[in-house]
């Protein structure tokens, strides 16, 4: 407002100073109006106009040249409230229309320029300029929180995933064995006594690896998941051939591969009813082949695609550019992972 301190000073040389008062009252009260409806999205665009045309119209009237700050009023307002792409184009409108009015006013070409178009171009541009700075920053405040927003749910989904998929696996085998112990006991103590102690190591084990889970550690590879597999699968009475080519690969790949077989034979165990199961692990390519296949019901007894335990193998896959495939053979099931062999690298 500082800006209006020019033409009230000059008031006397105008021809009708009421009418000189009246118009800078006119332009005092639009341009705080404009300021107050700036943070809206409408309404400051109107007032910057009819603020434009009591300038031009006003600047026309009065002789004085120090009327011409008028203009650098307007070019703020411009900068300040015209939220469109037009906001430049009506700063520059304003800088012509004050060099332009200052030619016909009869300045020369350089009062025209340093006296009126230059001094409505900073005034613009610099308030065009931070205000824009101030909405970068704003939607940028606005972008971490919502990726932290979505990094706090990946987070969410990931230990869901994990914890399904570790509690689903362990749990099954410790039915399969409860199963077999209730089956043994009559006849054959001394085996039921050792899966009874297997249930127990197992529970230990499964009580170590979600603490881990939970402190964001846990790490199961392919070697020991196949140990597992094949513990699984021999107490529940399903041969297991296991067949393993090429040479080692990094820790990320191994540890998809581990997620793999636990998944795979945690749904054979579960709902096959299969005699016999294969699993393949191809490392001497790339991408590195996991194969499960079994004996059993085929598609009549293999979870669905989307079941949870499925589809968060088939996420964790393809976060690191792997894919999963199921097929229903003759008898029997297949599921097939296959894993970029740098995976993680």
């Amino acid at each position: 407002m500082l800006l209006l301190i020019s033409p009230v000073v000059t008031i006397g040389k105008a021809g009708s100073p009421a009418l000189a008062w009246g118009t800078l009252a006119v332009v005092a009260a639009l341009f705080a109006a404009i300021v107050l409806v700036a943070p809206r999205p409408l309404g400051g665009e109107a007032l910057t106009a009819v603020l434009a045309a009591v300038t031009l119209a006003a600047t026309a009237t009065f002789a004085p040249t120090e009327w011409f700050t008028l203009y650098l009023l307007v070019a703020v307002a411009a900068g300040l409230v015209v939220r469109s792409r037009w906001a430049p184009a009506a700063i520059a409108v304003t800088v012509l229309a004050a060099g332009g009015m200052a030619l016909v006013r009869g300045d020369a070409v350089e009062g025209a320029l340093w006296g009126g178009a230059l001094p409505t171009l900073l005034a613009g541009a610099s308030v065009y300029g931070f205000r824009r700075l101030g909405d970068v920053i704003g939607e940028l405040a606005r972008t971490r929180q919502e990726l932290a927003r979505a990094a706090v749910a990946a987070e969410r989904a990931r230990f869901s995933r994990d914890l399904h998929d570790l509690l689903g696996h362990t749990l099954s085998v410790i039915v399969v064995k409860a199963e077999a112990v209730r089956r043994l006991a009559p006849r054959d103590t001394g085996a039921a006594v050792g899966h009874a102690a297997d249930i127990e190591t197992i529970g230990r084990e499964a009580l170590l690896e979600v603490r881990q889970a939970v402190a964001g550690y846990r790490d199961s590879g392919l070697a020991s998941e196949l140990d597992r597999a094949r513990s699984a699968l021999s107490a529940a009475g399903i041969g297991c051939e296991v067949t393993e080519t090429g040479p080692a690969l990094s820790a990320e790949t191994d540890l998809l591969l581990g997620w793999v077989v636990r998944e795979g034979v945690t749904n054979v165990v579960r709902h096959s009813g299969a005699r016999h199961c294969r699993i393949t692990v191809r490392r001497d390519a790339d991408p590195v082949v996991a194969e499960i296949s079994d004996d059993g019901r085929g598609a009549r007894s293999a979870p669905a695609e989307n079941a949870s335990g499925l589809h968060g193998l088939r996420e964790r896959l393809a976060d690191s550019g792997g894919t999963l495939s199921t097929a229903d053979l003759d008898p029997g099931f297949l599921l097939e992972a296959r894993v970029p062999a740098g995976a993680g690298r």
